[in-house]
């Protein structure tokens, strides 16, 4: 049975993904299965912990599993701070945390971290360890990324996670590919 916060932190979980979706730099028009948000969302774990006067985070532990409609996050552990019945701050860690989609338009969209820390009250997600951020082809690789949703930044560096200098990386996939040269020329 979902408290009335459990359902908040819930929302606040499919936020966090839908703010994800934009570190993918998003051809224009391509969105989340807009259909998921009319379905029911299952929260399911082997564990839960909520504290009704708010004094401590709502724990969800061992083989955290949300889903709605095609939305999918898998995750060891969500931690979901509220103040004033309102979510203020969501982190999910795993080996990784998982999260994925189907968007609008068909195709899938995926990322994944060690952690990945959504704080409302600055509109930031922070995703850390091992990120990979994956749609239509394109690829975002890092030790730690952040996304400014007020902005619609994407900051990713390869130091600040304490697991010495990485590098980031990402990969773009033309538009419109050349087809294969048959002969094997280039």
């Amino acid at each position: 049975m979902r408290t009335p916060n459990a359902s908040r932190a819930a929302l606040t979980l499919a936020a966090l993904f839908l703010a994800t979706l934009s570190l993918a730099a998003l051809p224009a028009g391509v969105q989340a299965r807009s259909s998921d948000r009319g379905k029911p969302m299952l929260i399911n774990a082997d564990d839960a912990d909520h504290a009704l006067d708010e004094s401590q985070p709502t724990v969800l532990s061992g083989n955290v599993v949300i889903t709605q409609g095609t939305l999918d996050i898998r995750s060891a552990r969500a931690d979901v701070t509220t103040r004033n019945n309102e979510p203020t701050r969501v982190v999910l860690t795993g080996s990784p945390a998982r999260l994925k989609q189907e968007m609008d338009d068909g195709s899938p969209f995926s990322a994944n971290a060690s952690r990945i820390v959504y704080d409302l009250t600055s509109d930031t997600v922070t995703l850390t360890g091992n990120v990979t951020v994956n749609q239509r082809g394109n690829t975002m690789n890092g030790p730690r990324v952040v996304y400014n949703m007020k902005t619609g930044r994407v900051q990713a560096s390869g130091t600040g996670t304490g697991s010495g200098n990485g590098r980031v990386s990402m990969r773009i996939e033309p538009k419109n590919p050349t087809p294969a040269d048959e002969s094997g020329n280039d």
